[in-house]
């Protein structure tokens, strides 16, 4: 019984995840994010402001 405590006990405690792994892909993405949107921003404002003005000229 002592011996399935004490590797039920390392299993539980080996577990410890990537943190360092996920905060890596969360700052990339927001990064990417971050360039995407100033790339793209201005175009696609333009965008929805002449999607908007058709609508409001009916």
């Amino acid at each position: 019984m002592l011996r399935i405590k004490a590797r039920i006990g390392r299993a539980i405690s080996a577990e410890d995840g990537d943190v360092p792994g996920w905060v890596l892909i969360t700052v990339m993405t927001a990064g990417l994010v971050i360039i995407i949107w100033g790339l793209a921003g201005p175009a696609l404002s333009g965008v929805f402001e002449q999607a908007i003005d058709r609508v409001t000229a009916f």
